[in-house]
């Protein structure tokens, strides 16, 4: 039986055990995965007594997903790579860190709007923290030409995008400067936990200067449409909903604890309709 969990803070919200019990039921896999909220005060000692309570692996979200890997006894090079882990699985040789936040992002990007992967695409990128580094180089490696990161901290976008090399263009900007140039990207994606529930009025930019059709995805799924994403509709984009995003990460986050091949597509109109109250 697998003892599974998530950490992070605030987690109360988390729809991650309904989406493993769910993976566990299809895969016929007998476990129980929790949620084991720390208040980041209390982080180093809580982690500590965590390698104690004997589970079989946990996802790791805000803000831990860098503070992890001190308490790790290897990660994954893709995890090393991007400085940033979202999962971890307990091993003979300990605890084994990994990131999923990329993979999982582009995954559900092309199963909904396969066309911007072409040639000559544009991105960009709002945030510069665990998950924008997941999902800038899983972008970058996925043939996007240009991949640009607006951070309110420029420096916060400057690292991110010095410590990931890559072969995709890429400039740091502000805030102010990305809502400036919203109508040369085809792809505009929110990564911080701006406008989550209870917040859900907040909104990182305006998104008047969008060019009609352009995609614009959202990585908060509590409200599943968030007020970025209403605004981005009214503008003419196509939204890509953060509840995707979060299914297939979490499919291969199972994959890796269990060595069994989950599949996202058939449980996303039942996770819709829970996060739409029906």
């Amino acid at each position: 039986m697998y003892k599974l969990g998530l950490i992070g803070y605030p987690i109360g919200h988390s729809s991650s055990p309904w989406i493993h019990e769910q993976l566990m039921k299809q895969q016929g896999v007998q476990g129980k995965y929790d949620l084991l909220e720390i208040h980041p005060d209390k982080f180093d000692e809580e982690i500590s007594s965590l390698k104690e309570k004997g589970l079989d692996g946990f996802n790791v979200t805000v803000p831990f997903k860098e503070k992890i890997i001190p308490h790790l006894d290897a990660i994954d090079e893709s995890a090393l790579h991007l400085g940033a882990v979202n999962t971890v699985k307990r091993t003979e040789n300990g605890w084994i860190g990994y990131n999923t936040d990329g993979s999982g992002f582009v995954h559900s990007l092309k199963n909904r709007f396969p066309d911007i992967f072409q040639s000559g695409s544009k991105a960009l990128l709002l945030g510069s923290g665990g998950a924008a580094r997941g999902i800038y180089e899983a972008l970058t490696g996925s043939g996007m030409d240009s991949v640009d990161i607006a951070n309110r901290t420029i420096g916060r976008a400057e690292e991110v995008i010095e410590q990931i090399s890559s072969r995709a263009q890429a400039e740091a900007l502000t805030l102010a400067e990305a809502e400036e140039s919203l109508g040369s990207y085809d792809l505009v994606v929110q990564t911080t936990t701006v406008g989550m529930s209870p917040n859900d009025q907040q909104t990182i930019i305006r998104l008047n200067r969008l060019t009609k059709g352009t995609v614009v995805s959202d990585i908060v799924y509590r409200p599943m449409k968030t007020k970025f994403l209403k605004e981005a509709e009214i503008n003419g984009a196509r939204v890509h909903y953060g509840h995707e995003m979060l299914l297939q990460q979490a499919v291969y986050a199972f994959k890796i604890w269990t060595d069994t091949e989950p599949e996202a597509l058939p449980l996303l109109d039942k996770f819709e309709q829970k996060l739409k109250g029906v």
